[in-house]
């Protein structure tokens, strides 16, 4: 097996992690959701389940976005391909934005609100 195929077999490999940790994180979540729905109020619950849930999907993006680099890096025998890539991880780096001012409430480079006393 030649570098080329090694290195696509390991980008393919870190974006099935991607996926793996998407799919457990959901499970967990509902799970979680599930369990304290009964002891909570239901507002909280589905809080906490919305935060646990985009955490999971925005971790994923970010395996899945490595996995995208490493494949069309080495892979990568065009200019479309680049363009390709670029495209794709626009659109991930969008959607793990937006999810993460939906769970945080807050962009990534702000600094954390302060709890009222």
């Amino acid at each position: 097996m030649g570098f080329v195929e090694t290195v696509s077999i390991v980008g393919y490999c870190i974006e099935a992690i991607g996926v793996i940790v998407v799919v457990i994180g959901s499970l967990a979540s509902s799970y979680r959701y599930v369990a304290t729905v009964r002891n909570s109020s239901p507002g909280q619950a589905y809080e906490t389940f919305r935060q646990q849930l985009g955490r999971s999907i925005i971790l994923g993006l970010e395996f899945l976005i490595a996995g995208d680099i490493v494949r069309t890096v080495v892979v990568a025998d065009s200019l479309e391909s680049v363009a390709t890539l670029g495209l794709i991880i626009l659109i991930r780096t969008f959607l793990s934005l937006t999810l993460y001012l939906e769970t945080e409430g807050r962009l990534p480079w702000q600094e954390p609100k302060k709890e009222a006393a």
